[in-house]
């Protein structure tokens, strides 16, 4: 063989080499690119599963790398604020709510998020705001009108939340924590006729709570119905218990208690009261209870003497 054709041979070897072999530079860019799809895929039945079984904090780390993924997801959004909420950052459930919402605008299960999580951060207006946005996108939503009244109660608003009360009851009738909430919207309002009537519902639902039996039980007892408050009390309370809080309820209601009284439940006033102006006792002697309800001693948080909002 000549060396001219040894040389095009030579010549015809290196450029089938130089044509066959990859780019350093593509085959980096290609697996980037992959990298960055596989990073994309969303987590697997068996990984979601895993993850909301997990750990409060896991599982609010697992759903902000699922809701990066895609921001726009309305469902991973809920999902993530869910989470969020779970590990007290209700601030950054709100702003993760905020956001989603300008891509949904009108979402009725976003409005009710973010309104709890704005209640939860005790801002009522801007809570009563959303509850009240997602009663107009979805009137059928018995939970929308239920949560607008308890944001309304929160604001002192009691016969507006009545009537979202009013609404969410024609929705779903025997929703316990919405009679319950209703019925202590009442009795805020001095309706404890009415607040009763609602609470016998509340209590006679098959999920309904202690908290219900509770709230029952106090407002017979603001009506002097003390035989019926002790025997619905004895279902969850120690006996003791419940003599103590009929005890400390009928003192509460009283329109004024005299000296006379005080002293004979209280044998260490004797030495502080004054042997001939007992109407007046010095100001060592015990504190006079007044007939407001609300104005509840110490002792009545420490037995449980307390109105308790139903949660929605």
């Amino acid at each position: 063989m000549s060396r001219a054709k040894t040389s095009l041979a030579a010549l015809a070897v290196v450029l089938s080499a130089c044509t066959t072999s990859p780019d350093p530079t593509d085959q980096a860019e290609q697996d980037y690119a992959r990298a960055v799809e596989a990073a994309l895929q969303p987590a697997t039945p068996e990984e979601v599963a895993a993850a909301n079984r997990a750990d409060p904090l896991t599982k609010a780390n697992f759903w902000a790398k699922e809701h990066s993924k895609d921001p726009d997801n309305l469902e991973k959004a809920l999902t993530f604020a869910n989470a969020l909420r779970g590990i007290g950052s209700d601030e950054r459930a709100i702003e993760v709510l905020s956001q989603v919402l300008v891509v949904h605008p009108g979402d009725p299960d976003l409005l009710i998020a973010l309104g709890k999580a704005l209640s939860a951060q005790n801002d009522l207006v801007a809570s009563a705001r959303a509850f009240e946005q997602a009663t107009r996108t979805a009137p059928e939503r018995a939970e929308a009108w239920a949560a607008l009244g308890t944001s309304l109660d929160k604001l002192d608003r009691h016969k507006d939340a009545q009537l979202a009360y009013t609404q969410a009851l024609v929705l779903a009738p025997t929703r316990t924590s919405t009679l319950t909430n209703y019925g202590l919207s009442l009795a805020l309002s001095g309706d404890l006729k009415g607040a009763e009537e609602k609470l016998r519902l509340a209590a006679a639902q098959p999920d309904a709570d202690l908290r219900v039996t509770e709230n029952l039980a106090l407002i017979l007892g603001l009506q002097g119905k003390y035989d019926e408050m002790a025997e619905i009390s004895s279902r969850h309370a120690p006996q003791g218990v419940v003599e103590q809080n009929t005890k400390l309820l009928q003192d509460m209601i009283q329109p004024v208690r005299s000296w006379d009284a005080l002293e004979t439940e209280l044998p260490a006033a004797k030495t502080a009261a004054p042997p001939v102006q007992k109407s007046k006792p010095k100001s060592s002697a015990p504190p006079v209870a007044t007939s407001k309800p609300e104005e509840t001693p110490p002792e009545a948080s420490s037995t449980g003497l307390r109105l308790r909002r139903s949660g929605d």
